[in-house]
This record gives C-alpha cells, structure tokens and sequence, in this order.
C-alpha cells in the first residue's frame, strides 16, 4: 500500500491541520515532499471543509462561507522541480472515504455564489446523494441512478510572486469594472479567513492579504472542474516555485460538463492516489503555458443520449455574436424544460444536469451571428424511457419529493 502522506480527521476543522490550506501563494510551506517516481496517498476535506451537512435542509448551502474555501490538501514537495519544468501526475485512483459514503449537490442563492442559472433559481437548494460503489442515487431526486466519473475538481500548483501579482492586478481591475454586482466579477484576496498550512504570525498574516482565491481555473491550474480527469488521467503542470508544490482537492463523485450549479457535482471527501514524475524544462520545449492532460481510460459506458441544441440568443430574445456562454445555458434551460415534463421540478432537472455525466460541446462557432452549444444528456441514467415518442411524455416523477429549499434571509 502507498504510503498516506496527508490525513485528515472529519471529525476536525480543518484550520487545525498544518497540511491544510485554502490560498494560492509562493510562501506556503510545503507540507511533505516526495522524490519523483514516487506514489502516494493524501487524503481530502470536501471543498467546504464539512460545512455541508448530510440533511434534508438547504440551509447550509445558503449561508456557507464562501470565503474560507477551497480546502486543499498540500502542498507537496517534489524534489529537484525547478521552474519551468513539468510536473508530471499520474492519478492511479481516487475514492471516497469509507467513513463517508455519501456527497452533495449545491445550487447557490443567487446572494451567495449563484451559479450558471442564477437567474433562473436565484435560491439555495441541495441534494444528498448516497454511494454505493461506482454508483449512486439521491433521495431528493428519484428515477436517476449512474456510475461515478470520481475526479478532482481542483488540483494545480503553487505560483511564483510575480504570477501571483498579474493575477490580482487583472481580477481587481475586472472588479472594478461594477463592483457592487451580486454575485461578484471575482474574489479578491481576504484574509480573515484564509488558511496559510504552516505559516504562521506575521508571514501568514501578510501572504494571507494577498493570497489568491482557489474559486477559478487559472494558468497552474486550479479549480478546473473537469470530469475526465480521473483515475488513470495523466496531468502536466507547469512548474513557477522550486518543489513545484502540488495541492488536490474539491474531489467529485460524478459531474456534468460545466458544474453548471457552481457546487454543481456530487461534492465528497476523499483521497487521492497519484505517481509524480519530472520533464526538465517541459515549458519550453512543449510550448506549456496551462496544464494538459491525458483522461482517464475508464469512462461510464452510457451511449444513447438526448442532444439539446441552444444557441446565442438569450432569454429576452436578444442576438449575440457567437457567444457560446449564452448558447450553452440555452442548451441547458431547453435541458431542464423537457425533464419537467416528466414531472421533475426545475431545481431536480437543474441538479441532474450538474451531477450526471452529461457532456457538453462547443459544436459550432464560425456561423455567424449564432455558435451552437450542445448538451448530451444520457438516457440510461433514468428508471423510465424519456426518449420522445408520439403518446407524449408519461409523467414518472410525482411531487411527492423535491430539493430542500432555503429562502434568502
């Protein structure tokens, strides 16, 4: 057995974890370091920290603190990484813990987070879901069951002072752009709650001022949400510090492409098992600015989908040009339309969307004024036939059963 270099005790706040931290900043200690070739375990938090609770209120995702988050486990070490190096990492297996067989869906009020929909269910709502093995289902939402795609939602590594200093300086001038917009263009660094791993008096006070958030995928890295990179994936980071300093966390049960609800898999404490190699002045030689990656040969086996089409014309009836932000949410809201009318609520549809191996595409973008974005929902996740027919939709689902809702204070 590999040995497990960072464990975690659920039972603990994870501020008393030295191995711990939620910001990305070049002076974090690392927590333990390991040669190349080299294949270990670290165990995770789930990205709220155990904020969440295994409920049937939607309370605590309406009034979590999105400061103090995410909670990542690292960084490690990697002995003779120098910058501009690739760290190369071969995720062998995740999993969840036996102690905690069970993850959450969130949808954010609109006041705290939001999501891809905001708009649309500007309230908080959650859904449990159990785990039983590769698979898993939800109280909250009958008539689904699917295999797990289990991957971290965030893994990168540390930066340097002067990537650390563009990425302030460009997010503090989007913020500035409207500042009072709810939810915020960004999150700018905050220190109050920031968890620095071994830093500690001054030096974790003044890297915590300008620690930067884990919220968005960034050029180490980060909270990239991608649900193929999972056991058996291989990942190349690029390397800014000496030791490289690689931290995983936010792991996931299963995702649809996007996390369309911003908590939007089925979120999970867990572990990791990963192998760690060296390609010594990789940047360079590959042209390496963001990480690449290679998925996972183990994918669920699901082959007939439903394809929704949306297009670059909003809600409103407003033309874009080629806006495929625009056009996948008119992929989705189409999505969550044809699910109600087989009886799921619109927030039960919109957290299916989120947690199930959907998969979306850029299909089109050169077509102008209109880029088409698909959403391919698989059909042999539902209990019931939800293929079109001519009798029209049966409804499967009564409404005896919904996502807890919490309303805005």
């Amino acid at each position: 057995m590999p040995e497990t270099l960072i464990k975690v005790d659920l039972a603990q706040s994870p501020y008393q974890n030295e191995k711990i931290h939620t910001r990305w900043h070049p002076d974090i200690p690392m927590a333990v370091w390991v040669n190349p070739g080299e294949d270990f375990r670290l165990e995770t938090y789930d990205w709220t920290g155990g904020a969440i609770k295994n409920d049937d209120s939607a309370d605590d995702v309406r009034d979590v603190d999105l400061s103090t988050v995410h909670f990542l486990s690292g960084p490690v070490g990697v002995k003779g990484a120098q910058p501009g190096d690739l760290l190369v990492v071969d995720l062998l297996d995740v999993g969840a813990r036996d102690d905690s067989l069970w993850g959450f869906n969130g949808v954010f009020s609109k006041k705290n987070g939001g999501g891809f929909l905001t708009e649309h269910f500007p309230l908080a709502h959650k859904s449990i879901w159990d785990i039983q093995g590769m698979f898993t289902h939800s109280r909250h939402i009958p008539g689904v069951n699917f295999a797990g795609l289990i991957h971290p939602g965030l893994i990168g590594c540390l930066p340097d002072h002067k990537m650390l200093e563009k990425w302030n300086e460009r997010e503090g001038a989007l913020i500035a752009t409207d500042p009072d917009r709810v939810p915020g263009l960004a999150n700018p660094p905050y220190g109050a709650t920031a968890h620095m791993g071994k830093l500690k008096g001054d030096a974790k006070e003044a890297a915590a001022a300008k620690g930067a958030r884990t919220v968005p995928p960034r050029e180490h890295g980060g909270n990239c949400d991608i649900k193929d990179l999972s056991r058996g994936s291989k990942i190349y980071f690029p390397v800014y510090v000496d030791g490289a300093g690689l931290s995983v966390g936010d792991l996931h049960f299963s995702q649809g492409d996007g996390e369309i609800s911003f908590c939007g898999a089925i979120e999970m404490a867990g572990w990791v098992h990963m192998k760690v190699s060296l390609i010594k002045g990789g940047m360079a030689k590959y042209g390496i600015t963001n990480p690449i990656f290679k998925p996972s040969p183990i994918t669920p086996n699901y082959r007939d989908y439903l394809i929704f089409e949306g297009i670059s014309v909003d809600e409103q009836g407003k033309q874009h040009y080629l806006d495929v932000t625009i056009a996948y949410r008119q992929a989705c809201l189409n999505a969550i339309e044809y699910m109600k009318k087989f009886g799921y609520s619109g927030a039960q549809a919109y957290s299916i969307l989120g947690t199930a191996p959907v998969q979306g595409h850029i299909s089109g973008v050169v077509d102008v004024p209109n880029a088409c974005a698909t959403l391919w929902l698989p059909t042999e996740i539902f209990d019931f036939d939800i293929n079109p027919t001519a009798e029209g939709p049966v409804k499967m689902i009564t409404r005896d059963v919904d996502l807890p809702m919490s309303q805005d204070k």
